[in-house]
């Protein structure tokens, strides 16, 4: 089943550390936001692997709510 991880708060998408194929264990960061000034690491719920990455490092203005990264 599809765990789809979403962007907990808006702000810009800093460094985005995993690919669809790799391989996380849950805790692993998947990636880091920039939000107003601070970086916000964002961490896998579950383990499994990463079947798709809707964010790009450099995106600005996303949207809290925005599923970022859908791990199977």
């Amino acid at each position: 089943m599809a765990h789809e991880v979403e962007l907990q708060t808006a702000g810009n998408m800093w460094k985005v550390m995993v690919k669809p194929g790799d391989y996380v264990k849950s805790g692993d960061t998947l990636f880091i936001m920039e939000v107003m000034k601070m970086e916000v690491p964002h961490e896998a719920p579950i383990d499994g692997t990463i079947s798709a990455v809707n964010v790009n490092e450099g995106e600005e203005g996303l949207d809290a709510g925005m599923v970022a990264v859908v791990i199977d």
